[in-house]
């Protein structure tokens, strides 16, 4: 199976595409990435995590944040292995991140772009996804400021008990 067709990629596809819910972006490639054996913080994957995470952090005006993720996302992006370049139009999703990138960097407003899909077969998947994916309405504030709004308590428990471990 190509690695665009796994169905946790197919997710971010949905997500970045259609309600451009970019927190849900980073955490399936995440997941998605932590399945590979042996993959490591140079996997191609690692790249579409820190453009989400770019893209999510310069919507919610943290511009310096954004600056240093999508920079990261774009210097990663041309060193991908030839199957990671195949079934979108990756040039132009390396143009779109550049442009990004100079949009951030002078500070301008939030602009999002779409994956573009160059393979029938990513396409279907990707439309078979977001019939049986329930989105959260684009542009709300539950897509934009999704961190905040989650439950952390099991976060917050496990740094408490850190911390009273060092102690």
């Amino acid at each position: 199976m190509h690695p665009y067709h796994h169905p946790l990629f197919v997710q971010f596809m949905v997500y970045f595409n259609d309600n451009q819910d970019y927190f849900e972006c980073h955490e399936v490639l995440e997941e998605y990435w932590k399945s590979i054996p042996n993959s490591d913080k140079n996997h191609p994957l690692t790249s579409y995590i820190l453009l989400a995470t770019g893209m999510y952090h310069w919507r919610r005006g943290n511009l310096a944040g954004a600056t240093r993720t999508l920079r990261k996302a774009e210097k990663k992006l041309p060193a991908f292995p030839t199957h990671y370049v195949e079934e979108i139009d990756f040039q132009q999703l390396l143009a779109n991140v550049r442009y990004t990138v100079k949009r951030v960097e002078k500070g301008l407003p939030f602009e999002s772009f779409p994956f573009l899909i160059t393979s029938p077969n990513l396409q279907v998947a990707v439309e078979l996804a977001q019939q049986s994916m329930t989105l959260l309405p684009f542009g709300s504030e539950a897509v934009i400021h999704k961190h905040m709004l989650r439950d952390r308590s099991d976060i917050q428990r496990m740094r408490d008990e850190k911390k009273k471990g060092r102690h």
